[in-house]
């Protein structure tokens, strides 16, 4: 292979798959390079999300890939309070999910390169030089989308996050016990057993689910977390350890927490993980905004960091509150106290929240003026924005 192309996308992430797939269906001629032997093979421990996440895509959710259906979450803090919200939620076949949008990809006439991994990415004149294992592409313009421990935009020399020391490390495996699967709500649990962020219960319906821990400014190995979670777990639900057969385990990160920084640089785009944008929905939206502007910038023959950043334009505006906003109620209950916790939660809980709606920015003004209303001196447990730690 030593070829010319008009974009390479690097990694079949949700992200990667958009940026191919809607810059193809503008008429650039895209190749994918993923290193996996196939799209959605070893599959990725990311299997759930909520209608309103996917609603940001304009993606239809479909049958073929839907495990289980769930009515929403709750978010329990460390005493057991519990606030309910109900949004559709979905446990999905990850491989089912990946081989529709590899089919997708495949239909808009993208390249889709498996067992490739990009060796390097070099700057040759106004183009790049990607070497791979089978030979050398040369795009007009690259797509970096291989996740949260992509090196390829760091080679390019782009901080792509403000925040990358604040990656969510997980753990997660998937359990199989006497009707755990059967719930209809997604369960996540706040609180120091699994510092700043979360422990995840993920029905899968009948006998099945998933348990997960997420943990920030712990290092990378949150096994002991996870072991920890597993017992609580058991104890709470009423399950004897044993009785909890675990299937498989999966290990990585969430950069929900890090905010994206710098996407692009003449040539070269950031999407994705690599980018620090979490979450299976908003990625797929991330790569949707990244493959259209690319494709447009292609045709112009202008792929300057100037023509690509209305990609961060048109990201910024759809979501740059949500993802500051979301930072810092993780860095608050990062810093609070269990009992702090407790008493942030309880002003919610057994109460209607659809009067919460609206905007990151109207949201986080709602919710102070709902604690304000109804228990005044629960907004003491804010100081812990302060402290340092």
């Amino acid at each position: 292979m030593n070829e010319n192309t008009d974009i390479v996308v690097i990694g079949a992430s949700p992200a990667g798959v958009m940026a191919a797939r809607n810059a193809a269906l503008q008429g650039a001629s895209v190749v994918l390079l993923e290193r996996k032997e196939d799209v959605g093979h070893p599959p990725h421990p990311a299997n759930t999300f909520f209608k309103f996440m996917m609603d940001r895509s304009c993606e239809p959710i479909l049958d073929e890939y839907v495990l289980n259906r769930l009515r929403g979450m709750k978010i329990i803090s460390p005493g057991g309070i519990a606030i309910e919200i109900e949004t559709p939620g979905y446990y999905i076949d990850r491989q089912r999910f990946d081989r529709h949008y590899k089919d997708e990809l495949l239909k808009a006439g993208v390249d889709v390169q498996t067992g490739m991994e990009a060796l390097s990415v070099m700057r040759a004149g106004s183009q790049f030089k990607v070497s791979t294992s089978d030979g050398i592409l040369i795009p007009k313009l690259v797509i970096a989308a291989d996740g949260i421990e992509s090196k390829t935009a760091a080679r390019v020399g782009l901080k792509t996050t403000r925040y990358p020391g604040d990656i969510a490390w997980a753990m997660e495996a998937e359990v199989r016990a006497p009707g755990i699967g059967e719930p209809d709500m997604f369960e996540y649990y706040i609180g120091n057993h699994s510092p700043g962020w979360k422990s995840t219960y993920s029905p899968a319906g009948g006998d099945l689910a998933t348990l997960g821990v997420y943990v920030r400014r712990h290092g990378r190995d949150v096994s002991a977390f996870f072991d920890r979670w597993l017992e609580m777990f058991a104890r709470m639900k009423g399950y004897d350890i044993d009785d909890i057969e675990i299937i498989a385990t999966y290990t990585g990160g969430d950069p929900i927490a890090t905010v994206p920084h710098q996407l692009v640089a003449d040539g070269f785009m950031v999407a994705g993980g690599a980018a620090g944008q979490s979450g299976i929905g908003y990625g797929m939206r991330a790569g949707q905004i990244c493959g259209e502007v690319a494709a447009a910038a292609v045709a112009e023959g202008d792929v300057s960091v100037r023509r690509l950043r209305e990609y961060v334009k048109r990201w910024r505006g759809e979501f740059a509150s949500e993802y500051w906003m979301g930072r810092m109620g993780l860095e608050l209950v990062r810093k609070m106290t269990n009992e702090e916790i407790d008493t942030v939660v309880s002003v919610f809980a057994g109460r209607a929240l659809s009067s919460l709606k609206g905007t990151p920015l109207v949201q986080a003004a709602k919710v102070g003026l709902f604690i304000a209303r109804h228990k005044p001196a629960a907004l003491w447990a804010y100081r812990a924005l302060l402290r340092r730690k």
